[in-house]
């Protein structure tokens, strides 16, 4: 499945890093711990958080993500959205709670 599709499919808003929704997706990680994510997460995999800030795209980038979800309605910083543009990771955006986007990701993937 491509970030395209997910978009689609989970009614997900994209506000960054469009060159990137061609990206395949291989899997799901949830998780707000940084370190957490940069020593588990796989690439490929789409990374669920609510964390906003630029670091979040450091660790994307250097586990070659496919994209990142944020979560209830949180927006990312301005930094975030650049790094996200520079490096062409998709970053979106959705309502939902991560027990629920995690759950419809989940059912997608499987």
């Amino acid at each position: 499945m491509k970030v395209s599709d997910l978009i689609e499919k989970l009614n997900l808003e994209l506000v960054s890093g469009e060159s990137g929704i061609d990206n395949q997706i291989s899997g799901g990680y949830v998780s707000d711990l940084l370190s957490d994510v940069m020593g588990s997460s796989k690439e490929g995999q789409v990374w669920i958080t609510l964390q906003t800030h630029k670091n979040v795209m450091a660790i994307a980038s250097l586990k070659d993500l496919a994209a990142v979800i944020l979560v209830k309605g949180f927006k990312p910083d301005e930094d975030m959205l650049q790094q996200s543009n520079e490096e062409g990771i998709p970053v979106l955006l959705t309502n939902e709670t991560t027990f629920d986007i995690s759950g419809k990701l989940h059912k997608l993937l499987k």
